[in-house]
């Protein structure tokens, strides 16, 4: 039965105590990890948020009432325990951090019984994602969750307390918004009172922000819950956490520095790691063509070598074909690589199919100087080693090649680089390497649409430089955009935004939009505009993606306290569900299922 709280009060939390606290008399409170029962000795681990306490009931030193109620708890129950701390009489445990005290009992209270957990609550746990997701209630008391959801914590308020230091003020934007016609899917909400409308749940704030800066704000931040519908994968989730922000009267450096600076504060003083700054810089296109990713991760080389010229005039068709049709070819040297099994090879040519590739030729020089190539015949003997000399190519070497249009060589061997990596575990979690993308393409042309759309969003600015190719040659022009990349992920990106009326026409032109569909769609930005508008820029990070890298987990949802699945739902309290028709009635909807 479940006792009271009342007349008892916690002084500490269970891992906070240590051996300066020995001699004190304390009162925890927590979960019941452990019950060893010897007998007349009974051990328990009383865990809570900062760690586990052992306390110890003995005959001889506790009372005998005490031992017989310690020996009833298991595993969850919520317990109270006052008593004195000592120094451990036994070997001390170097895995805990209260391991060289424990806790000799006064006074137990059960608050409360616990049934027979589905899964133990440890840390690294080997229960089924499914399974703890459907009770994530009970994987969230797991240790290793909760100082993930404590980083989370602490990187949420460093950064709340940096933006302010930095004249930055914290302003909420509207979650019910207008929908707009660009970027992922929007997520719809019916309106009861306008009966046909519909609101969307923001993608990002934004429109906001900017109107923010034509409103003389100068400086805004939010931790702002933005909304997607798009498919999933292990870093995305249909809702999500942006520390998003703008700033008045900069370009492109100022955006840069203040956020240089604030990544530094969070790295120090969360994990104690030093960035160094200023942090490297590469333009879109150099980031294309040596890594063949707008997301390098350079932690390792194996970058890509352009090796057209090397190979024109060669009769191997393929290389041949890629080259007419306006391609280039280009390879990747795994270094030491060059003994993989033949089995090991077609995987990684069906791996590079997957993302576009028709084949994947290869060279394998092995130890000895001798030579395996899938497409050898196809060449004189001048010309490979010329290709070899061109890769690099030595004893051991595991040279990969890719020809197609860029966009599929990049996608092909920017996507193969990172599976050589973990294959050949190159891939440290403890080393963090940060890179600014810059110069974006402003615009890129969308097949299925049969026009141009934005890389970013429409109301990026583009490059003074490039205006003139905007009519001739859209595809040319490059943005003012920047891309914050950690280890091969984007982690935040923005721009310096459109302010000049002419430039903005001129895009929504660009983009197929008629004067008066912009003003329908964006109408009250527009309108806005028309009485003074500062220069503006802005960034925006993804809060999950950014401390899943700090907390060294795989998936956003280890950082997420209630995440939906890759099918967009939620296992714990299953959602989405179906409404009651009285519901929909108000709404003025029928619903349709397809078949």
């Amino acid at each position: 039965m479940a006792e009271s709280m009342q007349g008892i009060k916690r002084t500490h939390r269970c891992g906070e105590l240590s051996a300066a606290n020995a001699g004190q008399s304390v009162t925890v409170m927590g979960w019941v990890q452990k019950n060893r029962n010897k007998g007349g000795l009974v051990f328990v681990d009383v865990r809570d948020r900062s760690g586990i306490i052992q306390v110890v009931f003995e005959e001889g030193s506790t009372d005998a009432g005490l031992i017989e109620k310690a020996a009833r708890l298991r595993a969850e129950y919520v317990v109270a325990v006052a008593g004195k701390v000592e120094k451990r009489s036994g070997a001390v445990n170097e895995n805990l951090a209260t391991g060289d005290i424990e806790i000799i009992p006064a006074e137990l209270r059960i608050l409360s019984e616990s049934e027979t957990p589905p899964f133990p609550i440890e840390e690294n746990s080997r229960t089924k994602e499914e399974v703890r997701l459907k009770y994530r209630y009970l994987d969230l008391r797991r240790p290793d969750l909760q100082r993930n959801m404590m980083m989370r914590s602490q990187v949420a308020t460093l950064t709340r307390q940096f933006l302010a230091e930095e004249g930055f003020l914290e302003i909420e934007t509207p979650v019910l918004i207008g929908s707009t016609p660009e970027g992922a899917r929007d997520y719809l909400v019916p309106s009861r009172i306008h009966q046909g409308h519909f609101y969307a749940l923001p993608q990002s704030p934004q429109l906001f922000k900017q109107l923010l800066m034509c409103s003389g704000y100068d400086r805004y931040f939010q931790i702002a819950r933005c909304f997607r519908d798009e498919d999933l994968r292990a870093d995305r989730q249909p809702e999500f956490t942006q520390i998003d922000m703008e700033l008045s009267f900069v370009d492109v450096d100022d955006v840069i520095d203040v956020n240089e600076r604030l990544l530094s504060k969070l790295f120090r003083e969360v994990l104690g790691v030093e960035v160094p700054l200023p942090i490297p810089r590469m333009t879109w296109q150099e980031a294309m063509d040596r890594f063949g990713s707008d997301k390098p991760d350079t932690r390792f080389g194996m970058e890509l070598t352009d090796v057209t010229d090397v190979v024109k005039g060669c009769e191997f068709a393929v290389f041949k074909g890629a080259i007419e049709n306006g391609g280039t070819v280009r390879g990747i040297n795994a270094r030491g690589q060059g003994s993989m099994p033949r089995k090991k090879i077609d995987k990684l040519v069906s791996y590079a199919k997957e993302y576009g590739a028709k084949g994947l030729a290869y060279i394998a020089i092995q130890e000895d100087g001798t030579v395996k190539s899938s497409f050898a015949k196809f060449m004189k003997e001048e010309e490979m080693t010329s290709l070899v000399e061109a890769m690099g190519g030595e004893s051991g070497d595991l040279l990969l090649f890719a020809a197609d249009k860029n966009k599929v060589v990049w996608d092909v061997l920017g996507s193969l680089r990172l599976e050589l990596a973990r294959q050949m575990e190159l891939l440290d979690k403890g080393e963090y390497r940060f890179l600014w993308v810059t110069e974006f393409p402003l615009l890129e042309w969308n097949d299925e649409q049969g026009r141009y759309t934005a890389m970013h969003h429409p109301f990026t600015m583009p490059m003074e430089e490039d205006l003139g190719y905007i009519d001739t040659d859209p595809g040319r022009v490059r943005a003012k955009a920047y891309d914050i990349v950690l280890n091969g992920n984007e982690i935040g990106g923005g721009s310096v935004r459109i302010y000049n009326q002419e430039v903005q026409n001129k895009m929504f032109e660009v983009l197929g939009f008629t004067p008066e569909k912009a003003q329908e769609q964006f109408g009250f930005l527009l309108d806005a505009f028309r009485y003074g508008v500062p220069p503006h820029a802005g960034l925006a990070y993804g809060l999950d993606r950014l401390v899943m890298l700090m907390a060294k987990e795989d998936s956003i949802r280890d950082v997420i306290a209630f995440p939906k699945v890759k099918d967009a739902s939620d296992l714990m309290t299953d959602a989405p569900t179906a409404v009651e028709e009285k519901q929909l009635k108000e709404l003025g909807l029928t619903v349709t299922v397809d078949e």
